[in-house]
């Protein structure tokens, strides 16, 4: 497996980081299909690592970056002036995803706050996909102190970048203990959101229901039913409103929030065969990355 790293130019001329996993050509028979991720609030592209290190080897090219205010990008932590900078930051990857893959499928993979950022992508940008999956999107029940989330209401105006700490559980991230201590530990993650984004947040996932009858893309939709961070019952619903026949939604237990580096290696099995019916290798009219 080769591992590039490097940094492109976002919304605002923001400089943000990125990383690129690739088959090594001596043991992978051909490249299927690109796919790219969006990582959560607080995360950042290292914590896919685990799929990465699942998906490469069955021959595909994994992207993804760190989100501004997140991991190595620059920016004020958990921060945006307006959700429309998630979207052109993406919009900006993947522009530079197709130069380098004119001729595949493109895959997006968006996890819990990824998860919300990659809809919205995709209800404005359909034609740019080929497939979507969406691993414990953050929708309209998470678990955030109403106290702060009235807080970020009344500041998003006055005082926009004020932030503090979501407290979101964090006990119950992972079953391996071990594990669980060095992603608690991990230097670049944060658990900081700001008023604005509070505010801008709910916005779009208002937005994203009010549209969801416009989705045309394929959608495959994860959630783990103890996960303590965006509950299972509010993909559930979402679910039930998307009228795009090719959609599928399943559920796991014996995992949390971040089910894929969960060690729950059904999670990535089903995601692979859902993207093995979806490359379009019988069917060579696929969609390549935008252009």
């Amino acid at each position: 497996m080769k591992r590039i790293e490097g940094k492109f130019i976002g919304s605002g001329g923001l400089d943000l980081y990125y990383q690129s996993w690739h088959p090594d050509p001596e043991t992978t028979e051909k490249t299927q299909a690109t796919v790219v991720m969006v990582h959560g609030l607080g995360g950042h592209s290292s914590l896919f690592e685990p799929a990465v290190e699942y998906l490469v080897p069955q021959g595909y090219e994994v992207y993804s970056f760190d989100l501004r205010g997140h991991g190595r990008s620059p920016g004020q932590r958990g921060h945006v002036n307006q959700w429309a900078e998630f979207r052109e930051d993406l919009h900006q990857f993947m522009q530079q995803v197709h130069q380098q893959n004119p001729d595949r499928p493109c895959f997006l993979w968006g996890h819990s706050l990824g998860g919300t950022i990659a809809l919205d992508y995709a209800l404005h940008s359909p034609e740019f996909l080929e497939g979507l999956i969406v691993t414990a999107p953050a929708l309209d029940k998470i678990r955030v102190s109403p106290f702060k989330l009235a807080l970020g209401y009344l500041l998003s105006r006055i005082v926009p970048r004020f932030s503090l700490k979501i407290g979101l559980r964090n006990d119950v991230c992972l079953k391996n203990p071990e594990i669980c201590v060095a992603y608690l530990q991990d230097p670049l993650r944060h658990e900081y959101g700001s008023a604005r984004l509070a505010t801008e947040f709910f916005a779009t996932v208002n937005w994203i229901y009010r549209h969801i009858s416009e989705l045309k893309v394929p959608l495959l939709l994860l959630h783990c039913r103890e996960d303590e961070v965006t509950l299972a019952e509010a993909s559930r619903e979402f679910f039930k409103q998307i009228i795009f026949l090719d959609k599928e939604h399943r559920e796991y237990s014996g995992c949390y929030h971040d089910l894929y580096i969960d060690g729950n290696y059904q999670v990535l099995a089903d995601l692979n065969h859902w993207l093995e019916r979806h490359t379009g290798e019988d069917d060579q009219s696929f969609t390549p990355c935008p252009s």
